[in-house]
């Protein structure tokens, strides 16, 4: 039982286990030098790595409510597939609306790094037609499941944002791909969708939470590795 509707894992916890177990893999690669130096060429200092993904793991546990409208039909307490991928529903009581909030480690901490990456390597103009690119194709991908919210194919982003990125920019593909694999995966599968979401019977509509979350933390992942 969740002790708040805000605060939980937004996957089951199989497939929680993968994304620590990844994570892990990624620690591994920090000690080995590898992925310090694909960090390094976005613009983040090597120490910092493993932090800002931890900070990201742990933070898509908490969310951070900013609206709410009426909903007839609320789901509570389940699991929805999509995808292959398990989304976790929170246990409510009486609970007559429906909440949007904003994940921290799905979409807050995820923009705030990006904003930084952009003014730390000029890239305003490649970074608003990447994620602009990103975005429509994500919106196209991108489908609503009661219960959730919206929900994407969870691999396909960072393969996108990745492609984007080296198009756009050899040079800067690193930090490019992060910038518009988080940024175009927000845009494009949750503010764009904010139309369509009520009726989805959803207690939290979380922005970078389920059914974003695994997407925009693989994206800030696959992506920089690709690129």
């Amino acid at each position: 039982m969740h002790s708040s509707p805000y605060h939980y894992f937004p996957v089951t916890a199989p497939f929680l286990a993968i994304l620590f177990l990844l994570l892990i893999v990624l620690l591994v690669l920090v000690q080995l030098g590898i992925l310090e130096y694909a960090y390094a060429k976005m613009g983040v200092q090597p120490r910092y790595v493993f932090l800002v993904l931890m900070l990201s793991f742990l933070g898509s546990y908490i969310n951070i409510p900013v609206a709410q409208f009426p909903e007839k039909d609320v789901v509570s307490n389940k699991t929805v597939t999509y995808y292959g991928v398990q989304y976790v529903v929170p246990e409510v009581e009486h609970w007559p609306e429906t909440v949007i909030a904003v994940n921290v480690g799905g979409a807050l901490i995820p923009t705030v790094l990006s904003i930084y990456l952009i003014i730390k390597n000029g890239l305003l103009g490649r970074s608003i037609i990447g994620t602009a690119i990103v975005a429509a194709i994500v919106h196209h991908l991108a489908r609503p499941v009661a219960g959730v919210g919206i929900a994407m194919p969870p691999l396909l982003p960072p393969l996108i944002a990745a492609g984007v990125a080296l198009l756009l920019s050899r040079r800067t593909a690193p930090a490019l791909a992060y910038i518009v694999g988080c940024l175009g995966t927000l845009i494009g599968a949750d503010l764009l969708n904010l139309g369509n979401i009520q009726g989805l019977g959803a207690p939290v509509l979380s922005i970078g939470g389920a059914g974003t979350f695994d997407g925009v933390f693989l994206t800030g992942i696959v992506a920089v590795l690709l690129a």
